[in-house]
């Protein structure tokens, strides 16, 4: 069924396709078209972690939904938690288009898209209407800073956000790695990352004095770092006592797609030339942290036995992207059924 839909979409403009296939989607879900096989179908599916409740080890990754308009359709697909964003303080249009390119000869994406989102007020608007909030959904927030924000300041954006998300989020997932904001990769690195990460935790206590309510905070990372750089990390979010990182965002690599069309556009590339990429930053970060924070895997995910591969790495939860775009709802299912076989990391 997906195949037919894909033909369709994949005949429309990148965007265009996204916005027609998510509206489409919570037109479906609302009229109870949109049904996935319900919490537990593949075994014992759900996990434990930051002192939560996962119905299963299957998210969502930030981006497909930046404002938080269709969580509920897209929580109709069986994920185990959604994440949304990223989302900035103010609203921003992101990059010129085009800005989104399919490379289907290699199952990936390049994207551009520069954090265009309609600001944080917006995305709470929109989440506070959601039914998945309202029925204990895991509901993660993806956080940035606006691109001319100068990077001096850039923890006044991320604490803005993060003061305006925390009483409905799950958890808040700082972005430091996204290639399409200039200058914010260099936030991961040394006594910038030290100072933000210092920023973050101390709103975090003041927040949990004043809610009695512990929202997790992770920090999502970059696949292109060189060993020594990714240990800097490990201990910074040790340091801080950060809960949990998300490993990986896309690449800046282009070894794998370079020959193909869209294959030379600036950007970060997702899908499956990332796969292997992902795993061994999960793998080596899992070494570093020993067990002392959770990861979420994702990077690459196009089948079961990929998902599986990132729990074995050291991953205690997966999320996708690229690869739902190729494969469906189906690789939802697929992935359940395979992390329900695989013991939490």
């Amino acid at each position: 069924m997906y195949s037919l839909l894909k033909r369709a979409l994949f005949a429309l403009p990148p965007e265009t396709s996204h916005q027609v296939a998510l509206t489409s989607l919570d037109m479906g879900a609302r009229l109870g078209l949109v049904q996935a096989p319900a919490s537990g179908a593949f075994g014992n599916e759900s996990r434990h972690l930051m002192g939560m409740e996962f119905p299963n080890g299957v998210g969502l990754a930030a981006g497909l939904d930046k404002n938080g308009e269709h969580i509920d359709g897209l929580a109709a697909l069986g994920f185990g938690f959604i994440e949304i964003g990223t989302v900035t303080p103010r609203p921003q249009r992101g990059n010129p288009r085009p800005r989104l390119f399919r490379l289907p000869e290699a199952e990936a994406i390049i994207n551009r898209m520069g954090f265009n989102n309609l600001g944080v007020d917006r995305l709470v608007e929109n989440v506070r209407r959601s039914r998945t909030l309202v029925n204990g959904g895991v509901i993660g927030i993806n956080i940035g800073k606006n691109k001319d924000t100068p990077a001096e300041q850039a923890a006044d954006d991320y604490l803005t956000c993060m003061r305006k998300v925390y009483g409905l989020a799950s958890y808040i997932t700082v972005n430091l790695s996204s290639p399409n904001t200039p200058g914010l990769r260099d936030l991961q690195f040394g006594e910038p990352l030290r100072h933000l990460l210092d920023q973050l935790k101390t709103e975090q206590q003041l927040q949990i004095s004043r809610t009695q309510r512990r929202v997790p905070l992770l920090v999502k990372i970059a696949p292109d770092m060189a060993d020594e750089d990714l240990a800097d990390v490990a201990a910074a979010l040790l340091e801080f006592e950060l809960d949990g990182v998300i490993a990986t965002n896309t690449t800046i690599a282009r070894d794998a797609v370079a020959y193909l069309r869209h294959g030379q556009e600036q950007g970060g590339l997702s899908g499956a030339p990332l796969t292997a990429r992902s795993t061994e930053v999960i793998k080596k970060l899992s070494g570093l942290l020993q067990g002392r924070l959770p990861i979420i895997g994702v990077g690459g995910i196009c089948n079961g036995r990929q998902a599986a591969e990132k729990i074995e790495a050291g991953a205690s939860l997966i999320q996708i992207y690229s690869g739902f775009i190729y494969r469906g709802p189906a690789l939802v299912q697929e992935a359940r059924q395979a992390l329900a076989a695989q013991p939490a990391a």
